[in-house]
Parts: C-alpha cells; sequence; structure tokens
C-alpha cells in the first residue's frame, strides 16, 4: 500500500506551500519508502509515497494520461488492469502500473467508472482542463482515507490523519464505497450491492459456488512483481487462504519469478495456540514457514508506536494491532513486501463467538451486514496500518467485491449456529471447503473453533495489557473518566490509558470522532449484546466474554468448559488454539 495525500484549492501555489505538503506527505513515508512524487497545478497538489508492488521501475506516481491534463495519485491494487486496459486499445499508457488505468477511465467514462475497478483503492484524481477534482475510495474500506476542510476554503484529502490533521478545521473517515466530486461539492455512493439495503436473502446455499468465488478472490491477490508470502495463524480463515494459494500458484507469472513454494507467517508469545496451529498447517500444506515470538513486554514497548501508525483507541484493535506491527517489522526485514491474510470473514460468515446467541436469521443477517459495514474502522484498519507501518502490503481475499455478493446473497438460516444440526460457527464456509478427495485442510483444522486474534497469539498478552494499565492508571483517574473524556468515555483502565496516548498524538476533536464506541462483548455490535443478559455486565473484546460459548470462557466459561467436556471434579486441560479448540486429556 502506498501513501496519498492531496491539498486542493488551498488559495497559495507558492513555494513554500509546496515544502510544506511536502513536508506533510512524508508523515506518510512508512507506507510507501519506495519513492515519493508531487504534481503541482496552481494552488493544487497531488503527493504520493510508493511502495512499488507492480511495475516497480516505472510505475512512479502521480500518474497522467497522454497530454498530462488528467493527474492521479492512488494507494491500492486493480486487479482487473489488464482487462481494462484491453478496452481502453485508442489510448497509450506511460506505464506498467495497475492504477494508471484509472486517469484513461475518467477520461472514456467522467466519474462514472467507479465501479469498474475490480480491487481495492483511495485515489484523487485532478482534471486540470477545468480545475476539477475527484476522489474515491474501496467499496469495504481496505485502504483507509479521510478528508478535511481548510479555513481557506482548501480540501485535503491523506491516507493516513497524520497527513491533514494539523491543518484541517474540520476532517473525518472518507466513507467507503463513496466518489466525492468538486462539480457536485460532496459525497455519491457509488457501491450500491444487494446486500447494502439489510434486505433477507433467500438464495438456497450451493457450496461449490461458495468455493469457487472465494477461490477466484485468492487468484487475483496473487498479481504482484515482489516477493510475498501469506500470514497463517492456523486458525480457519488464514488456513484456507494458505490452502488455496498453494493449489494455485503454480502457473502464476508471481510463481515463474519467485518460485512455487509458498512462504508463511505467524507471531505469538512462546508457546501460543497460534504458533503450534500455525506450524500444523504449514506441515500439512508444504509451506516455507517462518515463526516470529515477542513477550509481553515487547507488546507493551510498542503501543504508542501502534496507536501512532493505527491513529485509533479502540481497545480490540490495539489488542490484535500489536502482534501484528511486531510481525510486519519482521517479514520486511526478509525482502518481503505483500502478504494476504484473512480478514472479513467473521463479519461476513457470523463467525465470532457471540453469534451463538442470535436469536434468529434476521438478526444475524442484520448484524452481519452491520459488522461489514464496519469493518473499515476495525480489522479493516488494522490489518492495513499495522503491516503499511513497515512498508508491507496486506491483502484480504474475504473482502473482494464478487465474493462478498455471492457470500452475503445465501439464505442466512444456512449461518446460524445450529449444534442439533452439527452446525458451528461459518459452518457453510468450512462445508464449501470439505473435500473428501482433494481435501483443502485437515478435518479437525477445518472445523476448529473460533479463536480472536489477540487471544490466539497467547492469552497472557491481554492478561499483561490490562495489569499494565492497572500500573498506570489510578481509580481516581477513572472517576474522573467522564469529565475527561465526554466522548466514548473509557470504561476500563486499559481504554484510558489508550486513550490518554492517542490523544497526545491527535488532540483535536475530529480526531476523536473517527473511533467507534458502544459496548461490545467478543467484537460484536452494541445491539448483539442484548442477545444475552449475561453477556452487559461482561464486556470485553475477547473470545473468552462470551460466556458459555468459549471453550476457555473467563471464570464461569471454564467451568462450562469442563461440564461440556463431561468432566466433573477434576478439569481435563483445555489447550486453545487459534481460531478453535482441541481438548486434550
Amino acid at each position: 500500500m502506498c501513501g496519498i495525500l492531496a491539498v486542493l484549492g488551498c488559495a497559495d501555489d507558492s513555494q513554500g506551500k509546496r515544502a510544506h505538503v511536502l513536508e506533510l506527505s512524508r508523515r506518510l513515508k512508512h507506507r510507501g519508502p519506495d519513492w515519493s512524487g508531487m504534481y503541482q497545478v496552481g494552488d493544487s497538489y497531488l503527493s504520493h509515497q510508493r511502495l512499488a508492488i507492480i511495475d516497480p521501475a516505472s510505475g512512479d506516481q502521480p500518474l497522467y494520461n497522454e497530454d498530462k491534463s488528467i493527474a492521479v495519485t492512488v494507494n491500492g491494487e486493480i486487479y482487473n488492469h489488464e482487462q481494462l486496459r484491453a478496452q481502453l486499445s485508442s489510448h497509450t499508457f506511460r506505464t506498467g502500473s495497475d492504477c494508471e488505468v484509472i486517469a484513461h477511465l475518467y477520461e472514456e467514462h467522467g466519474e462514472n467508472f467507479i465501479d469498474m475497478l475490480d480491487g481495492v483503492f483511495s485515489f484523487v484524481l485532478l482534471d486540470t482542463r477545468d480545475n476539477s477534482f475527484i476522489a474515491a475510495r474501496d467499496a469495504i474500506g481496505v485502504t483507509p482515507l479521510y478528508i478535511g476542510w481548510g479555513i481557506d476554503g482548501s480540501v485535503w484529502i491523506s491516507s493516513e490523519m497524520k497527513g491533514l490533521n494539523d491543518d484541517c478545521e474540520h476532517f473525518e473517515i472518507f466513507p467507503p464505497g463513496h466518489l466525492y466530486s468538486s462539480k457536485q461539492g460532496g459525497f455519491k455512493r457509488w457501491y450500491n450491492p444487494p446486500w447494502f439495503s439489510e434486505a433477507i436473502p433467500s438464495v438456497p446455499y450451493d457450496p461449490l459456488a461458495l468455493r469457487k468465488a472465494f477461490e477466484k478472490a485468492v487468484i487475483k491477490r496473487l498479481m504482484t512483481d515482489v516477493p510475498f508470502g501469506v500470514l497463517l495463524s492456523g486458525g480457519l480463515d488464514s488456513s484456507l487462504v494458505a490452502a488455496v494459494a498453494v493449489r494455485h500458484l503454480a502457473g502464476t507469472k508471481a510463481a515463474k519469478r519467485w518460485g512455487t513454494k509458498l512462504h508463511s507467517f505467524c507471531v505469538g508469545l512462546e508457546g501460543s495456540p497460534d504458533l503450534k496451529a500455525a506450524k500444523e498447517v504449514a506441515n500439512y500444506l508444504g509451506t516455507v514457514h517462518h515463526e516470529f515470538h515477542f513477550s509481553v513486554q515487547d507488546g507493551i514497548d510498542a503501543i504508542e508506536d501502534v496507536i501512532y501508525h493505527t491513529e485509533t483507541y479502540d481497545v480490540t484493535t490495539i489488542r490484535a494491532s500489536t502482534p501484528m506491527f511486531l510481525m510486519s517489522r519482521k517479514i520486511k526485514s526478509l525482502g518481503v513486501k505483500m502478504v494476504i491474510s484473512g480478514e472479513g470473514s467473521d463479519e461476513i460468515f457470523g463467525g465470532y463467538l457471540y453469534f451463538h446467541k442470535a436469536p434468529n436469521k434476521e438478526e444475524l443477517h442484520r448484524e452481519t451486514c452491520h459488522k461489514i459495514k464496519a469493518l473499515h474502522q476495525y480489522d479493516c484498519l488494522r490489518a492495513n496500518k499495522a503491516t503499511s507501518a513497515w512498508g508491507l502490503e496486506a491483502r484480504v481475499p474475504f473482502l473482494d467485491k464478487e465474493f462478498i455478493n455471492e457470500a452475503m446473497s445465501i439464505d442466512p438460516e444456512w449461518k446460524m449456529i445450529r449444534p442439533d444440526l452439527g452446525r458451528i460457527e461459518k459452518w457453510v464456509l468450512r462445508k464449501a471447503f470439505d473435500d473428501e478427495e482433494e481435501p483443502f485442510l485437515p478435518k479437525h483444522i477445518l472445523y476448529r473453533q473460533k479463536e480472536q486474534f489477540s487471544d490466539g497469539v497467547g492469552y497472557s498478552w491481554i492478561d499483561g495489557l490490562k495489569a499494565h494499565a492497572e500500573s498506570i492508571v489510578t481509580d481516581k483517574m477513572m472517576s474522573n473518566a467522564k469529565f475527561i473524556y465526554t466522548h466514548n468515555t473509557p470504561t476500563t483502565k486499559e481504554a484510558y490509558c489508550y486513550r490518554m496516548i492517542f490523544e497526545r498524538f491527535f488532540p483535536q476533536n475530529s480526531a476523536i470522532l473517527t473511533v467507534p464506541g458502544g459496548p461490545s462483548v467478543a467484537c460484536s455490535t452494541a445491539k448483539a449484546v442484548e442477545w444475552d443478559a449475561q453477556w452487559s455486565g461482561n464486556l470485553d473484546p475477547s473470545g473468552r466474554a462470551a460466556l458459555g460459548v468459549h471453550l476457555s470462557a473467563y471464570e464461569q466459561g471454564h467451568v462450562l468448559a469442563n461440564i461440556a467436556a463431561g468432566t466433573s471434579k477434576t478439569p481435563r486441560m483445555i489447550k486453545v488454539v487459534a481460531p478453535g479448540v482441541a481438548i486434550e486429556s
């Protein structure tokens, strides 16, 4: 992923202003350490920090049409760029960059081309013929983007908040699936899939169609001119990504350049569930596996950097971002610039453990819709910013537009968790890849229980964070929290600790408002907390907060696990693996 910053109509075309925009753009250099570019026309500036994945030799940005009357700065990947180039045969391309098609599509179609792009992207396009501009963000918000307004009438657009927060009177998240047009003076939604209305679908479950859609999504993301790998926790989602990638890597351009052996990466505390599970999957698939360890203290020491880069004070996100942030640095040190990851599956299929308590298919479907719509503030933000902090790109096939359409058209009755029918969470996905003749994964991996990433790296990680916060934040500080932090008031010492750090970096009220809030249990929305009365007293994003569901749930959850295991006074040893549980005697 790259970093973009655009300053448009700032009423200042001086050399000093250009130098200031360059300085702000350098705040994004971690996202794109390979090259920097700047284009200025009058009082409008397009800057770019490049991470070169496709056409490293000639694809520097900004990019242009033939006569340079149209310029564009882009962060993203356009997976169907070769097909689009074929449709633009009358145009002359300057580079092999996948993103150059955007300038030429605008020439042909004006503002009405965004839905033609198959990929993830944030871009700003400047049309110098009438000094107008458009900006757009991908359907789900895999790439981050912010928009702000200066007191001088300027419009600012940046991949990260730190590129514009000091210069804008007001700024906010650029909404996913939207286009901003200077001619229209506002936003317009370009992404309007059937599921967005939250109407209950009724298409029968077709496991083969679901499998083919996901395989296609993974294959697209093997498009690369640089070394790459997969993030492998040993859970269902990352294991399926790895299994499909291994099966289809041979014969791709990437394999011809970098070989047919897939590299996989995992992070965890010594002896953590993820490390053991990932190694088992890697051995089964035959990947070149890389295992990274960190200590609780390593993670605590990195928290300030993590909050600066992820630009959030959300507890769930910080817990999970820290191991990913540490792992990304190690991966980049090996010369790898792109990884494929498993985010998005739990939102689409109702995979979080609290979905066990969904009262009916209508509630389940609405919750999945709400979760997908909010991904840009949670897992998309984490996966993008924790990796981009070190110039590493993360690709997420579960959030492919076509795959989402396929998965969200299924009658949600099939997604309901039904122990009486042998259906655990994400059963429709598991069943789609349950191939007896050519198994993608061993059965016990394919049917493992869900584990949150921040849990799977080792339960002592979260416990260590809580203990650290306890040593910093006093009871007296907590008693005054509602007066100091009037919006999204921290309800735990851990949340208070993160909020203090966040506001040191981003003190503006606009920054505070970019972070979501509200009660949550095991990553639920506030609405889903109502599904079980006992949850309201145990609000925590960890999967262990799903009392009566998770086999290593907090306190009474341990008792329930023993009962479920058929024990009486002598508990069995429970070994947790991500995202599931193996129970050993």
